[in-house]
């Protein structure tokens, strides 16, 4: 069944029983419905959509050449896969802490808390990480304010948007992706005139793609190996299941916005690297820097370059913006089973857990403050600490679909008004397919480091879980 075609039966199938108890569920925890449907949308694109895109993306293109869009294009098609299995259960069951709650309820407690407290811990590290980005755009025009001082501002004005409410948060997400998305549109729309030989002094054609050693130059070897950091860059679309607990229409929301992301892989990721490869030499030093900067140079657009600088800005402030609001939600949700101090569940009157938001900021605060005192120990640290933990989320939500899957088959058939495609194997594939990327980053130089301590990561929350539950046993 196509992704619209069970959007469109996701409201007729859910009773008014089942979609009542669900928003009594949400409101006894103290969130409140003020997402909407506008707001899911875009939350979902500016997940996609990130720094990434605008600028890392050279750095793929540079290992690769022209092949980058096969790379990008492999990546993308595993991120739909593994958010068509999370949207499968979101849309079944949307309760605060999505893929955390049903991770614990299919695969234990104990992964249930590692999964909760990775995630927690990798949105603290994006905040302090796209805080820091940010500041040294910043600086390109406040070349005398100093560093840390920037980055500390950029967190307080997005932490106390947040603190208002969700639906400020959303209403932030909207228009900062809808920036994103205009200035893509753009890129595009200038990139296909001057393949199509319509731009001014323009040659045209795609020469480009096989001009310097070949579409594939450094081999398929190259190809697939790119695949591992190109995954990186698609790292946020689980965003919307997180705040579909406050959205108006959480089934259909979360429906709509899964259903869209194939378009969004294809046209922002894969076409945009395709324009790059198109029209600038992969080989040009300049990819690499600001793959799109590259371009309008090359097209002679006025001020391509601090165009390009706002672009970004705005995109690091959306991560930033959407890192902020995950770490509360996934830390509120964690203190529901006791996985946090029962403090953390305090919320406001405007439903905005308000203490979650604090503790993630002041991770952040003191990320920052690191990235300011020792950039190359401590932040470097924390950066390769947290490089694998995304995958190792998306593996644990893979495995439990398979389980949900059958679990709801038995007990709830009626709740699956949205399904992974060709189940169960598709979804064994998709398993397999990232145990795969996850093995080769402990083999390639570039991703060793965060391989490894990411593994460390994981093995102090695991200890964490010990020692909370045998305390919880002693006390007992």
């Amino acid at each position: 069944m196509s992704a619209k075609a069970a959007a469109g039966k996701a409201t007729p199938h859910t009773t008014p029983a089942e979609r009542t108890d669900r928003t009594e569920q949400t409101e006894r925890s103290g969130l409140r419905h003020t997402l909407k449907r506008r707001h899911m949308q875009l939350i979902a694109l500016g997940g996609v959509i990130g720094a990434g895109l605008f600028v890392g993306s050279g750095v793929v293109i540079r290992s690769t050449g022209p092949a980058a869009v096969l790379s990008f294009l492999a990546a993308g098609t595993l991120t739909v896969l593994i958010m068509r299995m999370l949207a499968e259960m979101t849309v079944a069951r949307p309760v605060p802490g999505s893929f955390y709650v049903h991770v614990r309820e299919t695969l234990g407690p104990r992964a249930g808390f590692a999964v909760g407290w990775l995630y927690w811990y990798f949105f603290v590290i994006v905040v302090a990480v796209e805080a820091v980005a940010g500041g040294r755009i910043v600086q390109l025009w406040l070349p005398g304010a100093p560093l840390w001082a920037i980055s500390l501002v950029l967190m307080a004005l997005l932490t106390a948007t947040n603190m208002v409410s969700a639906r400020s948060y959303g209403e932030f997400e909207y228009w900062f992706s809808s920036v994103k998305v205009l200035a893509i549109v753009v890129f595009l729309f200038l990139g296909a005139l001057y393949v199509l030989g319509l731009w001014p002094h323009a040659h045209g054609g795609l020469a480009l793609l096989t001009a310097h050693g070949g579409f594939a130059p450094a081999g398929l070897g190259a190809v697939l190996t790119a695949v591992v950091p190109c995954i990186g860059f698609f790292t946020g679309a689980e965003i919307v299941t997180i705040a579909a607990a406050e959205s108006v229409e959480p089934e259909r929301a979360v429906a709509d916005a899964i259903r869209s992301i194939v378009l969004r892989v294809v046209a922002f990721y894969v076409l945009s690297v395709f324009v790059v490869v198109a029209v600038v030499p992969w080989t040009s030093k300049a990819i690499e820097v600001s793959p799109y900067a590259a371009v309008l140079d090359r097209l002679a657009v006025p001020a391509a370059g601090t165009v390009m600088n706002a672009v970004v800005l705005v995109a690091v402030l959306s991560c930033l913006n959407s890192a902020l609001y995950t770490s509360s939600r996934m830390l509120f949700a964690l203190t529901r089973n006791g996985d946090a101090p029962r403090g953390m569940s305090k919320v406001s009157a405007s439903g905005v857990p308000h203490r979650a938001l604090l503790a993630g900021t002041s991770v952040g605060y003191l990320s920052v403050i690191a990235a300011w005192i020792s950039p190359d120990v401590v932040f470097t640290f924390l950066i390769n600490s947290y490089g694998a933990i995304a995958l190792f989320v998306y593996l644990a939500i893979a495995v439990a679909q398979l389980r949900m899957r059958r679990t709801l088959e038995r007990t709830e058939p009626s709740r699956l008004t949205l399904k992974m495609w060709l189940f169960p194997w598709l979804s064994r594939l998709t398993v397999a397919l990232l145990t795969l990327v996850i093995l080769t980053m402990a083999f390639l130089p570039t991703t060793r480091p965060q391989f490894w301590l990411s593994l460390l990561t994981v093995a102090v929350v695991l200890t964490a879980y010990e020692v909370r539950r045998r305390g919880t046993r002693d006390t007992a």
